[in-house]
This record gives C-alpha cells, structure tokens and sequence, in this order.
C-alpha cells in the first residue's frame, strides 16, 4: 500500500503487525503447555476416556489422553525454539 492510500504514514500498520505478531507468538507458546494440562486433567478424570473407549476393539493408543499428549508434543515447536535461542546467547 502506498503512503497516499494509507494516509502519508506506515507507523500504525506497523504497530498493528508488531502486535499481531506477539499476539501470534504468545498463542504458540501457550499450545503445548495447555494441551499438558488437558491430558492431565483427564487422566486424572477418566470419564471422557471411558465414552471413547466403548468401541470393542479399542486400542489403548485411542484414548483422549494420548491424543492430548501428541498434540502437546506436536506444538512444542515454538517452546524448542525459544530454549535454543536462548543458548545461543552469550
């Protein structure tokens, strides 16, 4: 966008970006630390996992519990980096 269209200034869409971007990163990190928590809270509950374990040939891998762990597992992306970026420093 040209400086005509957007009023001669860059600086509040900047601001809006900037913002955005640490809005984005604070929800990246607080993925995986949730989804820990989800899977405990239902192993210590157990209910949900009893709805899901129904079927007659459920595998112990089906449960919500493990579902919870891999999708902590696979969101801990953005906690890896943070700890190598923080090595890296002198």
């Amino acid at each position: 966008m040209s400086q005509a269209c957007s009023g001669g200034s860059d600086s509040g869409a900047i601001r809006r970006n900037a913002a955005a971007l640490r809005a984005a990163d604070g929800l990246a990190l607080a993925a995986s630390p949730i989804f820990a928590i989800m899977a405990l809270l239902t192993a210590v509950d157990g209910s949900a996992d009893m709805i899901c374990m129904a079927a007659q040939d459920a595998s112990t891998l089906s449960g919500m519990v493990p579902m919870y762990m891999l999708m902590s597992a696979i969101h801990s992306a953005p906690w890896l980096k943070l700890i190598s970026g923080r090595r890296r420093q002198p």
